[in-house]
């Protein structure tokens, strides 16, 4: 335990970044407050109950891109702030999304995170779902020092949005029926509304004018979309050392994605009675994962997936077009493409 606590490289040196992406920009551009919010990350989640620093370090220690609070340190850096408020900020964010994935993994019954074996797998889903509720409070602790109600009520909205999403991909989880819009509404809650909540307070730090925090805010939901679809046509076209989780996971979980769905709308009769079977029914064999791979090609459903996914990404490029043209704008204009392109 002390090891994580004390040792900041320790926890935040196994980024899977790779050399000379956007992602990789904005982390070296924004270095001093990456570093900044690392420690504090670090610095909050010591307590004395041991369990608690040790599993939400096993998570974080997991690796992962760091998304989240880099958009809300390079949105703070866009409109100009030069103080230290979007630094806690993004702290955190990095603390409600951290939260959002022990939940999640239990929910989801998940062996696995980013290819090592998930906390509540090595914790048990008690502690994963009790240390989660830690990083919440923690999450709001910052919330609350930071004094502003406006980033207040953002972050507040962004996590009750969050849980709904949640909730609504459970309750749609093996309806065939769910159409487009209503898997959007899914994704929108459960992935883009915390990417939206970290630009928007970016802006609010910066104290800059409704507008601005507006096209933050929409670049964060399309951007968030965009990364979204690209993680449901990953799962059937990457294994796992690029998508650090064990290929077809989403579709063993019957988890309805945007690829299932194009290819069960395309499908003839007994194409369609396989996604019943085992998505609906969730009565499932072992030569299975080969053919839904073979009916999602058929119908280049990952194809479709990835140019909605293009369409988001435009659209987050289109929110940023009247903002301050600097390097971090051109950094997080790349993120959006990167969005698309990565294969992990």
């Amino acid at each position: 335990m002390d090891g994580l606590l004390t040792s900041e490289p320790d926890v935040y040196s196994a980024s899977p970044l790779a050399e000379g992406d956007a992602l990789q920009g904005l982390a070296q551009l924004l270095a001093a407050d990456l570093a900044a919010t690392n420690a504090t990350i670090v610095a909050r989640m010591a307590s004395e109950v041991e369990l608690i620093p040790q599993l939400a370090a096993h998570l974080i220690a997991a690796g992962g891109k760091r998304l989240r609070p880099l958009l809300t340190l390079a949105s703070a850096r866009l409109c100009g702030y030069r103080g230290e408020r979007h630094v806690r900020l993004a702290a955190c964010v990095e603390f409600i999304h951290t939260a959002t994935l022990l939940h999640d993994d239990v929910v989801d019954e998940s062996d696995l995170r980013r290819g090592l074996a998930s906390a509540n797998a090595v914790f048990g889903n008690k502690a994963s779902v009790l240390v989660g509720d830690f990083l919440f409070a923690r999450a709001f602790e910052l919330m609350v020092a930071d004094g502003s109600l406006e980033v207040l009520r953002i972050l507040c909205n962004a996590s009750a949005t969050i849980a709904e999403g949640e909730v609504l991909q459970l309750s749609t989880q093996n309806d065939l029926s769910t159409d487009i819009p209503r898997y959007f509404q899914v994704i929108q809650g459960k992935t883009a509304a915390l990417f939206a909540a970290a630009c928007e307070v970016g802006a609010v730090v910066a104290d800059r004018d409704r507008s601005v925090a507006a096209s933050l805010s929409g670049y964060g939901t399309a951007l968030g979309m965009a990364f979204q679809l690209v993680d449901d046509a990953l799962d059937y076209a990457a294994d796992q050392n690029e998508l650090g989780k064990t290929v077809g996971d989403d579709f063993r979980e019957g988890k309805l994605t945007y690829p299932v769905l194009i290819a069960y709308a395309a499908g003839d009769p007994a194409e369609r009675a396989f996604w019943q079977r085992t998505i609906e029914r969730g009565e499932q064999s072992e030569d299975d994962l080969g053919t839904a791979f073979e009916l999602i090609a058929r119908h280049d459903a990952i194809g479709q997936t990835i140019e909605r996914a293009r369409e988001f990404a435009r659209s987050a490029q289109e929110c940023l077009a009247d903002l301050p043209d600097d390097p971090v704008r051109a950094l997080m204009m790349q993120a959006a493409d990167y969005a698309v392109t990565r294969r992990h």
